[in-house]
C-alpha cells in the first residue's frame, strides 16, 4: 500500500470543545436512553434509575485513565494509541483494539434498531421484524453518506441535533413528571420477583453502554483544538450533562409505567411512557427526538469508529485491502464500520446486540486500566488507586452480567466469549506473520549487502 493511500489526513484542531461535546453526548444519549432503559429495567426492577447513577460513577473512575492519557498523548484514535503505549506492538493491544472498535461497531447497529423501532411507533404495522432491520440499514446508510462528506458537516449536524434533543428529552421527561405528580409511585410500586442484587449489579453493565460515548472524544484526540485541556474538559462536561439527562428521564419513564409495563416494551420505553403521560401527542414529539438522537449518535460514532480503524492499520496492528476502492485508507475503513453495522442490526435483536457490546466494552476497558497502571501510571501521573478501583468496577459489573445472562441466554454469552478469543487468536497470527516478513526483509537486505 502506497503511503499516499496509508495516510489518514487528520485535520488536527478541526473540533471546537462544543463540537467535541456535542459529538460526545450525541453517541451517548443516541444508544443509552431510549435503547437501554427498558433493558436496564429488566435486570435492575425498580433500582433501575439508581443502575444509570452507579454506572456514571464507574464511567467516571474510567474516563479518568482516558483523560490522564489523553492530557499527555493527544491522537486521533487515542483508545489504540493508549493500548499501544501500554503493551507495545503486540496481541493485546490489538485485540483490544478492536474489541473496542467492534463495541462501538455493535452500539452503531444499536442505535439504528432503535430508530427502526421507534419510527414504527407512529404507525399501525404488524411487520416490524422485517421493517426495523430495513429502517436500521437506510439510516447507517444515510450517516456512510454524511461521513463521506468530512468533519464539517458532522460538527455542524452534531451541534444542531445536540441542542434539539437534550432540549426534547428533557422536556419529555419534565411533562411526564408534572403529568404525574412528580411521583415514582408506578415504578416503585412493581413487585418484580426477578430483581435481585446481582441483577441490578447487570443492569448496571448494560447501563454503563450509555455513557461508553466518552471514547469517541477520546479517539478524536488533536482533531479538537487544543485537545491537552479540551479531551479532558469535553469528556466530564459530557458525561455531567448524560447523567443529568438519564435521571430526569428515569424517574420521568418510572412515573408513568410499572416494571412489567416497561419491560415488556422495553425496545420503545419512552414512547410507550409517553402514552399515558402526554398521549398520542406526545407519543410522536417522543419519537420525533428519538429519531434526532439516534440520527445523530450514529453519525457521531461512525465518524469516530472509522478513524480508529484507520490508525489500527497504520500501526500495523490489523491487515488492510482496498477490495478495488479507490480513495484514502479512512474511506475504506468507513465503509469496513457501516457494512459490519448493517449486518448486526439485520441478524441480531436490541437485547443480543446490548448483550455483545457491554461484555466487549467492559472486557477492553479492564484492559486499559490494567495497562495503564503497570506500565504507564507514572509517565501520566496517574493515581494507582483509581486507576485499580476501575478495574474492580468494571470486574464486578461483568461478572454480574455474564452470571445473570448465561442463565436468561446462554448462547449470546458463547458467541461473545468465543469472539473475543477469536480476535485474540487473529491477532496472534497476523502479527507473527508480519514480524516473518519483516524478518525476512531484513535478511535480504543483510544479504544484498
Amino acid at each position: 500500500m502506497s503511503d499516499e493511500h496509508r495516510k489518514s489526513e487528520y485535520k488536527k484542531g478541526s473540533l471546537t470543545l462544543f463540537g467535541t461535546v456535542a459529538m460526545g453526548t450525541g453517541v451517548m444519549i443516541g444508544a443509552g436512553i431510549f435503547a437501554l432503559t427498558g433493558q436496564v429495567a429488566e435486570y435492575a426492577g425498580p433500582w433501575f434509575p439508581a443502575a444509570f447513577l452507579l454506572a456514571s460513577i464507574i464511567s467516571a473512575f474510567s474516563a479518568y485513565t482516558y483523560i490522564k492519557m489523553s492530557n499527555k498523548y493527544p491522537s486521533a484514535g487515542g483508545i489504540a494509541m493508549i493500548l499501544h503505549k501500554a503493551y507495545g506492538q503486540s496481541a493485546v493491544s490489538g485485540a483490544c483494539a478492536l474489541l473496542m472498535a467492534f463495541s462501538m461497531v455493535i452500539n452503531e447497529s444499536l442505535v439504528a434498531r432503535t430508530f427502526g423501532t421507534y419510527t414504527l411507533q407512529l404507525f399501525d404495522v404488524e411487520n416490524s421484524t422485517t421493517l426495523v432491520p430495513v429502517l436500521a440499514v437506510g439510516l447507517i446508510v444515510f450517516a456512510f453518506l454524511i461521513n463521506l462528506a468530512g468533519n464539517k458537516y458532522i460538527g455542524a449536524v452534531s451541534k444542531i441535533t445536540a441542542v434539539l434533543k437534550v432540549g426534547g428529552i428533557l422536556a419529555f421527561a419534565g411533562a411526564a413528571l408534572w403529568a404525574s405528580g412528580f411521583s415514582f409511585e408506578a415504578a416503585s410500586a412493581s413487585q418484580n420477583s426477578d430483581s435481585s442484587f446481582t441483577g441490578f449489579l447487570a443492569g448496571v453493565a448494560l447501563a454503563i453502554l450509555a455513557y461508553k460515548g466518552f471514547t469517541t472524544i477520546t479517539n478524536s484526540g488533536d482533531e479538537v483544538k487544543n485537545p491537552n485541556r479540551n479531551v479532558g474538559r469535553a469528556i466530564m462536561i459530557s458525561l455531567g450533562i448524560c447523567l443529568a439527562v438519564y435521571m430526569a428521564v428515569a424517574f420521568a419513564v418510572g412515573s408513568s409505567l410499572t416494571i412489567d409495563e416497561l419491560v415488556a416494551a422495553k425496545d420503545y420505553s419512552l414512547a410507550e411512557a409517553a402514552r399515558p403521560a402526554l398521549g398520542q401527542y406526545g407519543v410522536i414529539f417522543t419519537v420525533a427526538i428519538a429519531i434526532i438522537a439516534t440520527s445523530s449518535g450514529l453519525l457521531a460514532s461512525v465518524f469516530a469508529v472509522s478513524r480508529m480503524l484507520a490508525m489500527l492499520t497504520e500501526m500495523n496492528l490489523i491487515p488492510h485491502s482496498h477490495f478495488g476502492m479507490p480513495g484514502r485508507i479512512q474511506k475504506h475503513t468507513l465503509v469496513y464500520t457501516v457494512v459490519l453495522a448493517a449486518f448486526l442490526a439485520v441478524f441480531f435483536d436490541l437485547s443480543r446486540i446490548a448483550s455483545l457490546g457491554a461484555i466487549f466494552y467492559l472486557v477492553m476497558d479492564i484492559a486499559i486500566h490494567w495497562g495503564v497502571y503497570r506500565h504507564l501510571r507514572h509517565d501520566v501521573d496517574a493515581k494507582a488507586w483509581i486507576l485499580l478501583s476501575a478495574i474492580a468496577l468494571d470486574a464486578v459489573a461483568l461478572g454480574a452480567f455474564l452470571a445473570i445472562k448465561s442463565a436468561a441466554d446462554l448462547p449470546i454469552v458463547i458467541i461473545g466469549i468465543a469472539a473475543i478469543a477469536f480476535i485474540f487468536a487473529f491477532e496472534l497470527f497476523y502479527l507473527r506473520g508480519l514480524r516473518g516478513e519483516d524478518g525476512v526483509r531484513a535478511s535480504h537486505h543483510q544479504h544484498d549487502a
